[in-house]
């Protein structure tokens, strides 16, 4: 299977499991039921309460959670594996934050590394920077672009939440830290994962010059 098709259709499952989740927390709301271990969403003990409100509806959207975590398993699986025989892929999952199904997804969207002649380029094709426009000969700067893949924009976002919850005094981190106070985190979010993607862009530009 190819690379890029096997993390894209892991994450169609995990997107179609989010789907079938939020359609029971809509209905758990709608009737005003007070589930107990409802902080634990979807834990065994949750399932096991929510099958007791005998909700066909419920149960049926449970039914096909079981079955697509039963395939997202064996896709995951199957990720491990080419993720720990990709050099690359293993050199990713060195940076904090970077996992087996991140690092494959960063390797099969960016390519050969290459073809972008510095970070800035390749932040760009993430849609990572923020766009500009001039007035009166003045620069304005304004939302990111959201041009290019957005599943590289994505899991680079995915990944620097991971990596600013496990690794707090990092670089990446202090500076999200401190953006947050000012522009807020979701700002904030955007310009550490564009840094992380710099991160990003080193490792993988030095591997392959030590290659060539």
């Amino acid at each position: 299977m190819d690379l890029r098709e096997l993390v894209w259709h892991r994450a169609a499952l995990v997107r179609m499991r989010t789907k079938l989740k939020n359609k029971i927390h809509s209905i758990v709301l709608m009737k005003g039921i007070q589930i107990s271990s409802r902080h634990c969403s979807f834990t065994h003990l949750f399932n096991e309460e929510l099958k007791t409100l005998n909700d066909y509806r419920i149960n049926g959207y449970l039914h096909l959670i079981e079955s697509l975590d039963s395939e997202i398993k064996n896709v995951s699986k199957e990720i491990v594996t080419q993720a720990k025989e990709d050099e690359m892929a293993s050199l990713l999952m060195t940076i904090p934050g970077v996992s087996y199904y991140s690092a494959l997804l960063i390797v099969s969207e960016i390519g050969d590394i290459n073809r972008f002649p510095d970070s800035h380029h390749l932040c760009s094709y993430a849609g990572l920077i923020p766009s500009t426009h001039s007035s009166g000969g003045i620069t304005y700067h304004g939302s990111i672009t959201k041009r290019g893949s957005k599943y590289l924009r994505w899991i680079m976002l995915e990944c620097v939440h991971v990596h600013i919850r496990t690794n707090k005094n990092s670089n990446i981190s202090q500076f999200y830290t401190r953006l947050a106070k000012s522009k807020g985190n979701s700002k904030a979010a955007v310009a550490a994962a564009s840094k992380l993607l710099r991160v990003v862009y080193c490792v993988m530009k030095e591997k392959r010059s030590y290659q060539s």
